[in-house]
């Protein structure tokens, strides 16, 4: 029997919809993520019962930290993005989380720089506030191992192609490592909108609207680039498509990143039927009723849909576009602490990856946490 809701809420579905096609299914994926986050920080004493933890988001990781602070006694400090629904502002405010909404702005890049902005200033203000940084502080990566082992047991293992919106990094970053830990044989797919920049994708807009929790106007450090082996950029037509599709075919209700890696993850399984593809769906699809499903007389056919191959990012294209990423390092445009726009083609294989590095310390651990709360906000790209 669960404590808590969130373990239910962050407990995903494996769900096989085809032969060797899987779905992983959640209700609120950062659920996952920040809930281990969290209780790492107070076993390690980073935190304690009655702190206030903090980051900024653009909805649904403002939901999953605010249950977690409710379920272990903390105080939850949310700068949110104008994209803060009614319904979701009444869910904080009754879970007690304190909500600063930023107004309408002209830009995604405006409107993130202007939350860490003001990230910082209440930090200046309340220097014993724990800035969470979930697209940078790989404590995010914990929660996914049980997901992993989850998987790995379902699925033996072998020959297993994982594909799912790159976002933050932590979800398909996190549960490729704790794969390839236990089979040597896992592909990672990654699932971008046009006009982020965390694959170079920055110069090519959507007419539409970006793909909201995939893909980011400034870089983020969780984003480990040498895990992917294969990139999907995706625009939102298709990923309409996908989703209605996914609902009408399967009866699978989930968001519009889902729709854009499933469209992914039938592609990649066409193209190597001899290996098992399991897609990520992050969220369900209530979100998007007005935006996404009551247009689905629009949709398109996904049997008429198929990605352009490219080789770089200057040919990338609308409405879908596929490369061989083979482990490339990031483009200079998505480090962390740099914003200039560089020229890339795919390239050799990054070194690998090691253990999270939230999950060591050399000194006392609460000394620790006030130390990366500090030293990390120098870098101008945090959020």
């Amino acid at each position: 029997m669960d404590e808590h809701i969130s373990d239910a809420i962050g407990r995903p579905d494996l769900i096989r919809l085809d032969d060797g096609l899987l779905c992983l299914r959640f209700e609120t994926m950062k659920v996952v993520s920040a809930l281990a986050a969290v209780r790492h920080l107070l076993d390690t004493g980073a935190v304690r019962r009655g702190d206030t933890l903090i980051d900024s988001s653009s909805g649904i990781y403002a939901y999953a930290l605010a249950l977690a602070c409710h379920r272990y006694g903390l105080r939850c400090h949310i700068v949110g993005s104008t994209t803060v629904d009614h319904t979701l502002r009444t869910q904080l405010g009754i879970l007690g989380a304190h909500l600063e909404q930023m107004p309408p702005s002209s830009s995604l890049q405006l409107d993130q720089n202007r939350r860490v902005a003001r990230v910082r200033e209440i930090l200046r203000e309340h220097p014993g506030y724990h800035w969470m940084r979930q697209y940078h502080d790989d404590i995010h990566y914990l929660g996914y191992e049980a997901v992993a082992e989850r998987i790995h047991d379902r699925t033996d293992g072998d020959c297993l192609t994982l594909v799912g919106g790159v976002g933050s990094g932590a979800s398909t970053g996190a549960l490729t490592h704790y794969l390839r830990k236990r089979s040597a044989d896992v592909r990672l797919v990654g699932v971008q909108p046009y006009g982020s920049v965390t694959f170079g994708s920055e110069h090519v807009a959507d007419p539409e609207i970006i793909i909201a929790g995939i893909g980011s106007s400034i870089p983020f450090g969780n984003v480990r680039h040498d895990l992917y082996d294969v990139l999907h950029w995706l625009a939102f037509d298709a990923a309409l498509a996908g989703s209605v599709d996914l609902l009408r075919r399967h009866a699978v209700f989930a968001g519009l990143s889902t729709g854009a890696a499933y469209l992914a993850a039938r592609w990649e399984r066409r193209a190597e039927p001899g290996r098992t593809v399991l897609f990520i769906a992050a969220d369900t699809g209530h979100r998007y009723v007005d935006t996404v499903f009551a247009r689905h007389g629009e949709a398109a056919r996904i049997e008429s849909l198929a990605p352009r191959p490219v080789d770089g990012g200057d040919e990338l294209a609308l409405p879908w576009s596929r490369m061989s990423w083979n482990g490339s390092p990031a483009p200079q445009g998505a480090v962390a602490g740099q914003s200039a726009t560089a020229t890339w083609r795919h390239g050799g294989r990054a070194p690998g990856l090691g253990a999270p590095r939230g999950t060591a310390t050399g000194r006392s651990a609460r000394d620790t946490g006030r130390h990366r709360q500090v030293s990390r906000k120098e870098n101008h790209n945090e959020e």
